[in-house]
């Protein structure tokens, strides 16, 4: 019995080990946007090459571009929502409510979904995509293009319900168009 608990104890510390090392190797990836990204593109770029060739596994790309799709709009939305600023100051605090009007105090745009964690979830959720493409078990027989048609009118009405709800509240989730100021 004594020997079962130690042979467990050493499977925990190495898998300890092992998740310590991870984290490790993905923190340092933190001040590297361009490369995190086109990596990225580049893991993409082989699963969907790989999909086009094989002619299978649509159920699989599906699933991973509304998985995709759902990231970018956490990405695009506000980590408090303005729709519920009227709540918010019937409270007492009114803590992440963004600006009305000229005498409102400014507060910058925080994401519902930081950066970082949409690459980090994105990339993984690739990883996962172009591993289960590899198994017959998850071909599942589909007439794709009505998966295609599925995903480009759900795409549109998500992004006009997100473009709506910018334009109403007056944020916008990107710097093009920002003022930077220089430091001399």
């Amino acid at each position: 019995m004594e020997s079962i608990q130690n042979a467990f104890e050493n499977v925990q510390e190495r898998r300890s080990a092992l998740g310590r090392q991870y984290q490790f190797w993905v923190d340092r990836t933190i001040p590297f946007t361009n490369q995190r990204w086109m990596s990225f593109a580049g893991l993409l770029s082989v699963f969907v090459i790989r999909i086009l060739i094989v002619r299978g596994w649509y159920i699989v790309c599906y699933t991973l571009g509304i998985y995709l799709l759902n990231l970018f709009l956490l990405f695009l939305s506000p980590k408090f929502d303005p729709s519920l600023e009227q709540a918010m100051r019937d409270e007492e605090t009114e803590e992440g409510v963004l600006p009305t009007t000229k005498d409102d105090e400014f507060r910058p745009f925080i994401r519902r979904l930081p950066e970082f964690k949409f690459w980090y979830s994105s990339t993984r959720a690739t990883v996962m995509a172009l591993a289960a493409s590899m198994f017959r078990i998850f071909d599942i027989p589909v007439f794709w293009p009505v998966l295609v048609v599925y995903y480009f009118v759900l795409s549109f009405f998500c992004f006009r319900r997100q473009l709506q709800h910018m334009l109403k509240y007056r944020y916008v989730p990107f710097d093009i168009g920002k003022r930077r100021f220089s430091s001399r």
